[in-house]
C-alpha cells in the first residue's frame, strides 16, 4: 500500500510563483554579468579603434635629395664610433710597374720631380684660419683651425682674403666629385692609392668635412679607415708600394699628414676611430727615424748627407700636423724641424730659389714649398723666407695648360703667399684665382696636360681644391700656420 501526499491548490500556486521569480532573477543576473563583461572588454578594445595610426616615412638612399621633409641632424656631442677597420678591408698592393702618369726618379739629381709625387701633389699645413660645413662640437678645436668650420666665418674669411663666392662653389663641386669617385674600399685612385686617399682626406678636412659631416661624413670615415687598415698591415708604413720603391716615402708622408689632421679633429670632437692614434704615432716615428744626417729626406728613407726637397716638404708638413695632435709634447719635433730648416738654408740659392736638391737651378718652382716650411716652424720673417717670397713674386705667372700653371708648384706658392700677406699676396691671388676656377671641368674635377706630361686627374683636383681652400685654411699676414 502506497501513501501519496497531495498539495493543496494554494501551495501549488506559491511553488509556481517561486519558480517564476527564480528564473527571472537568474536572467537578470546573467544579463547584468554580460553587460559588465562588455564594459570591461570595451575599456581595453575601444581606444585602439579611435587612436590615430602614425604615418610611416620611408627613405630610400638611392633617391636623389630634391626635397627633404625632415632634415637629418647630426648629434654634436655624442661619440661617433666607426667600425674598426677589418683585416680584410684593404689588401696591400704592390706596384710592379710604374704608373703611366709618373716618371720614376732615380737616386740622383734631376731637373723635374715625379709628376705624381713631387710635381703636383704637395699641400699646406692645414692649420690656418678657415671654415667648413662639417659636423659640430668644434669648441675644442685649435683656434687656427676652428674658423674653417663655420659657414659664416668661412665666407667672411673668403671675402676678406680676396676670394669670391665662385671659389666656394668650385670647392663644393670638387668635394662632390671626390665623393662620387671614391672606391668601394674607401680609397681613391688607380695607383698610389694611399697617397691619393691622403690627398682627398686633406681636401675634405680643409673644408672641415669630418666623419660627423652630414654630406661627406661617410666618405671621410671610409677614407680614414682605409688608411688605418693599410697602416695596420704594414706596421705603420703607409704605402701600397714595396719598401724598395722610390715612391713609398711620398705616400707615407701624405697619409701621415692626413691621419694627423684627422686625429686632431676627431679627438677634439669626441669622435673615436679605433687605431687612429696608434697608426698616426707609428707613421710619425718612421718619418723621424728616416731623416738624414743633412736634415733632409730622400727616397726609401735612405741614410744620406743630401736631401730631396720634393720628398722632404711632405715630411716637414706631416711632422707639423703631428705636433698639433697632442700625442707627443710639441717640443719633441723641434730638433727635427731645426735640422730640416738648416738643410733648406744650405739648398737655397743667392736669388732666393730653393730647388729639387741642393742646386737651386733645378726645379726652382719648389721655392714656395721651402718658404712654407720656414713659415710652419716659426721662421716666417727669416731672410730665407723673405728671399723666397721675393723669388716667387718675380716668377708667379699662371697660364692654364702651360708650364707656368704647374699645380704642384703653385699649391705651395698659394700657401706661402697668403701666409706672407700684403701686396705680394694680393698680386699673386689675381694671378691664379680666376684662371683656376675657369678651368674646372663641369663634373667638378681638374685635368692638366702640360709639357711634362699629363697630371693625374685625382691629384690635380685635390691640389686645386686645396689651393681654393687656402683663403680660410690659413692665418693671413702672420706667416704662421700653427
Amino acid at each position: 500500500m502506497s501513501l501519496h501526499a497531495e498539495l493543496n491548490t494554494e501551495a501549488v500556486l506559491r511553488l509556481q510563483a517561486y519558480r517564476r521569480n527564480s528564473i527571472i532573477s537568474s536572467l537578470v543576473v546573467a544579463f547584468l554579468v554580460i553587460i559588465l563583461i562588455c564594459l570591461i572588454l570595451g575599456i581595453f578594445l575601444l581606444p585602439p579603434l579611435f587612436k590615430e595610426t602614425p604615418e610611416i616615412v620611408v627613405y630610400e638612399s638611392s633617391v636623389s635629395e630634391e626635397v627633404q621633409e625632415v632634415q637629418e641632424k647630426v648629434q654634436r656631442n655624442v661619440d661617433r664610433k666607426p667600425s674598426s677597420p677589418s683585416s680584410s678591408m684593404t689588401k696591400v698592393m704592390v706596384a710592379n710597374t710604374a704608373s703611366p702618369t709618373t716618371i720614376p726618379v732615380p737616386e740622383v739629381d734631376v731637373a723635374t720631380p715625379s709628376l705624381d709625387f713631387g710635381d703636383g701633389a704637395d699641400f699646406g699645413s692645414g692649420w690656418g684660419d678657415g671654415s667648413g660645413t662639417g659636423g659640430g662640437g668644434f669648441g675644442n678645436i685649435p683656434a687656427t683651425m676652428k674658423k674653417r668650420c663655420s659657414q659664416e666665418d668661412r665666407m667672411s674669411r673668403l671675402k676678406e682674403m680676396g676670394g669670391t663666392p665662385e671659389c666656394e662653389d668650385a670647392v663644393m663641386k670638387a668635394l662632390r666629385w671626390l665623393k662620387q669617385t671614391q672606391g668601394s674600399d674607401g680609397s681613391w685612385g688607380n695607383a698610389d692609392q694611399v697617397g691619393m686617399t691622403g690627398l682627398a682626406i686633406l681636401a675634405y678636412l680643409g673644408h672641415c668635412e669630418t666623419p660627423a659631416s652630414p654630406e661627406f661624413g661617410d666618405s671621410v670615415s671610409r677614407g680614414i679607415a682605409y688608411l688605418i687598415n693599410n697602416g695596420l698591415q704594414n706596421d705603420g708604413r703607409m704605402t701600397v708600394h714595396p719598401l724598395t720603391s722610390i715612391r713609398w716615402v711620398y705616400e707615407h708622408a701624405i697619409a701621415t699628414y692626413a691621419l694627423a689632421e684627422a686625429y686632431t679633429f676627431c679627438s677634439k670632437m669626441n669622435i673615436n676611430i679605433p687605431d687612429l692614434d696608434t697608426i698616426t704615432q707609428k707613421a710619425a716615428e718612421h718619418i723621424m727615424a728616416g731623416q738624414g744626417e743633412s736634415g733632409g729626406w730622400v727616397y726609401r728613407y735612405a741614410p744620406t748627407k743630401s736631401g730631396d726637397n720634393s720628398v722632404g716638404y711632405w715630411q716637414i708638413q706631416a711632422l707639423k700636423a703631428c705636433s698639433h695632435t697632442g700625442l707627443w709634447p710639441e717640443s719633441k719635433f723641434n730638433r727635427y724641424a731645426r735640422k730640416a730648416l738648416e738643410w733648406l738654408d744650405k739648398a737655397q740659392g743667392k736669388n732666393g730659389a730653393i730647388g729639387y736638391r741642393n742646386d737651386s737651378k733645378k726645379s726652382p718652382g719648389l721655392t714656395g714649398g721651402g718658404v712654407l716650411c720656414f713659415q710652419l716652424w716659426g721662421e716666417s720673417r727669416s731672410k730665407n723666407a723673405r728671399a723666397g717670397i721675393k723669388y716667387v713674386t718675380q716668377n708667379q705667372d699662371f697660364k692654364w695648360g702651360e708650364a707656368s700653371s704647374n699645380l704642384y708648384y703653385h699649391y705651395y706658392n698659394a700657401q706661402a703667399m697668403i701666409n706672407h700677406g700684403g701686396k705680394e699676396w694680393e698680386e699673386y691671388n689675381k694671378v691664379f684665382r680666376d684662371e683656376l676656377i675657369k678651368n674646372q671641368r663641369p663634373d667638378g674635377s681638374w685635368q692638366q696636360d702640360m709639357r711634362h706630361g699629363p697630371v693625374n686627374v685625382h691629384m690635380a683636383t685635390c691640389l686645386a681644391t686645396l689651393m681654393l681652400e687656402v683663403y680660410y685654411r690659413f692665418l693671413p699676414g702672420t706667416g704662421s700656420a700653427n
